[in-house]
């Protein structure tokens, strides 16, 4: 048994982000915290799970996490690659991917995610790399999951730029704007799990992560946070879990000299 002196909450929110993921899942990987939630998943309860990569590789099964979309270990030990063109037509927008799996810079209540500009984008403060094709798995994927350290820096009241559409204003607002997939429905932070509300579309949080306090929740947090009232407790992570983590991240430091993917 693990105890909350055994792991770190960087750790607890990297395997709570891979229980969420199923054998039978086909999902589309985010480079960072949701590639290590993945392939952790893959590599413990999920080992039939498909990740795709943005670069067009399909069914792939790093040994160590990679850089960037174009690292090589992830055309070496997927079953197959394809064109960029063919993986967003055919498989993103033809509804083929259950899951994607994204980081953000910037999120909001309703899981608008910010990956552009911080501050005003014709002067911001800070440039970040962009969308990629995040736009297009927010909307396309049939259902989005959303992993990132809590900050009051990165969760908003209002998000700098409208990169990836989440739930919009919240409620029926993806609907009307003819989005037929699901859009966020999980928000793995490092204190807790968030799923939004079944008519608002706001995220609540529905369960803490161990020794997290709700002041925690709340001091990291730039909105007014909601609570479940049947708020639960995050199991621990198992020694299984923790040990494939673990060594998941010592070979990709081994390997990229230093570098991490995660």
């Amino acid at each position: 048994m693990t105890t909350i002196s055994d792991f770190m909450p960087n750790e607890m929110m990297t395997i709570a982000a891979a229980r969420a993921l199923s054998n039978d899942d086909v999902c589309f990987v985010g480079i960072g915290a949701p590639s290590a939630a993945c392939n952790v998943a893959r590599l413990t309860h999920a080992p039939d799970i498909t990740l795709i990569y943005e670069s067009g590789t399909i069914g792939t099964a790093p040994n160590v996490l990679p850089l960037s979309i174009g690292d090589g270990e992830l055309c070496e030990t997927a079953l197959t690659t394809v064109s960029v063109p063919e993986m967003f037509r055919y498989w993103l927008q033809g509804g083929r991917i259950s899951i994607g799996f994204l980081g953000a810079a910037q999120l909001d209540r309703f899981g608008n995610i910010n990956t552009t500009v911080i501050g005003d984008y014709h002067k911001p403060k800070v440039r970040l790399p962009g969308g990629g094709g995040a736009p297009e798995i927010a909307s396309s994927c049939r259902q989005v999951f959303i992993t990132m350290k809590q900050a009051t820096r990165g969760m908003v009241e209002t998000i700098d730029f409208y990169t990836s559409f989440g739930h919009g204003e919240g409620g029926d607002h993806r609907q009307r704007l003819g989005i037929t997939t699901k859009g966020p429905t999980l928000l793995i932070t490092d204190l807790a799990l968030w799923k939004p509300d079944p008519e608002t579309k706001e995220f609540t949080v529905v369960s803490m992560h161990p020794g997290v306090t709700r002041e925690q929740v709340q001091e990291t947090c730039g909105w007014k946070v909601r609570f479940s009232e049947r708020l639960e407790e995050t199991p621990p992570p198992t020694e299984l879990e923790l040990t494939t983590l673990r060594e998941l991240q010592a070979r990709t430091e081994r390997a990229h000299g230093g570098k991490k993917g995660s």
